[in-house]
């Protein structure tokens, strides 16, 4: 019975957090979100450090608030739709096939909001310019049929943060501006996956039972299931430049912290009535449930953009991002007594680069259309890939348009698609079945949707 404690332990608690941090959905790779404006959605995301007549700059890069000369408020939301289907199968840890279904499409729409207010000052706090927001830079869902072949890897992964930005600028010179900006984050996991007690069972009485028709402890004839959910808040910074050496050129650059969390929460186990009968005479299974708490440290990203204005009615903007996902070099997790619950889980993800380029034309006065492309490389790799992250590189290809309604009102429309290399599977759980398969091409891609609104007081 020690091999089936160990199974369920971790299978809930390692891979259960280490599901969390892993968390992926196509709109960007991991579990990073850049849906904070829709119209830099519109440009493939280009431009976003020095980004003229968008209030979105407090929480991208707080030193081009000062290209609003008018308290400004801004509200965007864009719809995300993750497309994919699994396929694929794999076998139990004595070597019989996995039962189950291709899983559905584990991503549903999922609506990802922002506000922002830029407040210029005057008078003897001429130049400095305040700002702050809400956005979300980290965050998804996906979830599985409960029956489906990789329900030992996941069924629900749902990871929410939430950053309130608070932002100030000052323009040292006509042609040069900096920014910085506290950031309160909230982090809120959400976790679930399949635990195979039947084969744990009987393997700990004799590998030949888990062969034998009679025995009521075979592979998969004893499923139980896990959800873990957890919290915390943490603290980080931002930092930014913005420098306009000519009238046609702007040079921007933003730097954001790592944030740390400590994940606080409760494992809770759904247990079969055959298998709670068998603990109720050698151990005490309840002893699973309980407080749970796991280290995450969110990356630092840094942006480079750059705008260059060709005439009064046509622009264009590249970015250079880079995301230092080297903080999930593996994970650890504690039970709340501080004892280490397994080894730690090695997680590999790499840093990442993002490059785009973008352009906008004016019709008229009223109307300016735009359109974007970019390539966005991943964090994950072939070796430790999971189906809670059905991702891999992508390009991304985006149109939007805005209707300056009257001087003070605009709207902003935006349409996004995201193309995503086959993403390949080859993993373990931890009640060691092995699931093998890949999210086809032809059905991983994802479809998002802005609208968003702007005041110019």
């Amino acid at each position: 019975m020690q091999h089936l404690h160990r199974v369920t332990r971790m299978t809930a608690l390692v891979l259960g957090i280490t599901g969390a941090l892993a968390l992926g959905q196509a709109q960007a790779t991991g579990f990073q979100l850049r849906e904070t404006s829709v119209k830099s959605l519109g440009r493939a995301n280009s431009g976003t450090a020095v980004a003229e007549g968008d209030a979105s700059v407090v929480s991208g890069n707080p030193a081009a608030m000062v290209n609003l000369d008018t308290t400004t408020v801004r509200t965007d939301v864009t719809v995300i739709d993750l497309t994919a289907k699994f396929t694929g199968g794999g076998t139990t840890a004595v070597g019989t096939p996995l039962n189950g279904g291709s899983g559905g499409d584990p991503g549903d729409p999922i609506a990802v909001p922002a506000l922002a207010v830029v407040i210029p000052m005057s008078g003897a706090f001429e130049g400095l310019t305040l700002g702050a927001s809400v956005s979300a830079p980290f965050g998804l869902k996906t979830e599985y049929d409960a029956d489906w072949v990789g329900r030992y890897n996941a069924i629900t992964s749902d990871l929410k943060t939430v950053d309130l930005t608070l932002s100030a600028a000052l323009k040292l010179h006509e042609t040069f501006s900096i920014g910085a900006a506290l950031v309160y984050e909230r982090a809120d996991v959400t976790l679930s996956n399949a635990i195979d007690y039947g084969t744990a069972i009987c393997v700990a009485s004799g590998v030949a039972s888990c062969f034998n028709p009679a025995s009521p402890f075979r592979p998969q004839a004893n499923d139980g299931t896990v959800e873990i959910s957890g919290d915390d808040t943490g603290f980080g910074w931002l930092f930014g430049a913005q420098w306009r050496p000519t009238d046609k050129l702007s040079i921007g650059y933003a730097h954001r912290s790592e944030i740390d969390h400590d994940l606080e929460g409760e494992a809770d186990f759904t247990i079969p009535q055959s298998v709670a009968a068998v603990f109720g005479a050698t151990g005490n299974m309840s002893a699973n449930d309980g407080a749970i708490f796991a280290p995450l440290t969110t990356p630092s990203i840094d942006t480079l953009s750059v705008r260059y204005d060709f005439s009064d009615s046509f622009r264009m903007m590249g970015d250079v991002q880079s995301t230092d996902w080297h903080s999930l070099k593996s994970v650890t997790v504690y039970r709340s007594n501080g004892a280490l619950l397994g080894p730690p889980e090695a997680f590999n993800w790499d840093d990442t680069m993002y490059y785009s380029l973008g352009a906008e034309f004016d019709l008229s006065d009223s109307f300016t259309l735009r359109a974007g492309v970019a390539i966005d490389e991943t964090p994950t790799n072939n070796e430790a890939r999971t189906p809670r992250l059905p991702d891999n590189d992508r390009n991304l290809y985006s149109v939007g348009l805005t209707w300056n309604m009257s001087p003070n009102l605009s709207i902003d429309a935006a349409y996004q698609r995201i193309e995503i290399d086959t993403p390949t599977i080859d993993v373990r759980s931890s009640s060691s079945s092995r699931l093998v398969g890949e999210f086809d091409s032809d059905s991983a891609h994802a479809d998002l949707f802005g609208v968003s609104a702007q005041y110019k007081f």
